[in-house]
């Protein structure tokens, strides 16, 4: 069997003489052909490479009619000539190309699925920082509020909370200085 795809197209001349004695009854003109072109097709197929079929155009004529396709019809074959072998498209090459673009496409659709998995997962995780910013707000805002209940409740005095003040401001002081020594160390200027 051809294992190279190539297409390969034929045109042959059929002589014929037909038997009177067989023609009432007998297979038509048609049949013949029908006949001598699958007889064509299958030794055409049954050739190792197109170019078996190049060099030896007669050997595809001696095979039909090897067969003995012209039994039981109005029609003796005479001859079969092989009048032109044309080489068409390479079927299998084509074959490939398209399974490459199919598979292409099919690349392409799941890499748009992780795309949009993707984009999805980050939209969920700014949905989850804003959501954990929003708590950190409302922590924040309780606070003053717990301070104010100390106080009432005795349980926070002035100097306690000046002591609180303090640490704030010796906290905020210490990033303040670190921020000007990154900035010096990179290059950049303060801002």
């Amino acid at each position: 069997m051809a294992k190279d795809g190539i297409g390969v197209r034929v045109k042959a001349r059929v002589t014929v003489r037909t038997n009177l004695d067989r023609f009432v009854g007998g297979a038509t003109e048609e049949t013949i052909v029908a006949r001598v072109g699958e007889g064509i097709v299958t030794t055409i197929g049954s050739a190792t490479t197109y170019k078996e079929v190049l060099e030896n155009p007669d050997k595809i004529s001696k095979n039909v009619l090897v067969r003995g396709l012209d039994s039981g019809t109005a029609f003796e074959i005479l001859s079969i000539d092989i009048a032109d072998v044309d080489i068409g498209e390479n079927i299998g090459a084509r074959l490939q190309a398209d399974q490459a673009e199919a598979d292409k496409r099919v690349a392409q659709a799941k890499a748009e699925v992780r795309r949009a998995a993707a984009v999805a997962t980050e939209q969920e995780m700014i949905a989850r920082v804003a959501e954990m910013r929003a708590k950190v707000v409302e922590a924040e805002a309780q606070v003053p509020m717990a301070m104010a209940e100390a106080f009432r409740s005795g349980n926070l005095g002035v100097m306690d909370y000046m002591k609180i003040k303090n640490v704030g401001a010796d906290t905020e002081m210490r990033s303040a200085i670190a921020k000007e020594d990154s900035h010096q160390k990179s290059g950049q200027p303060n801002s």
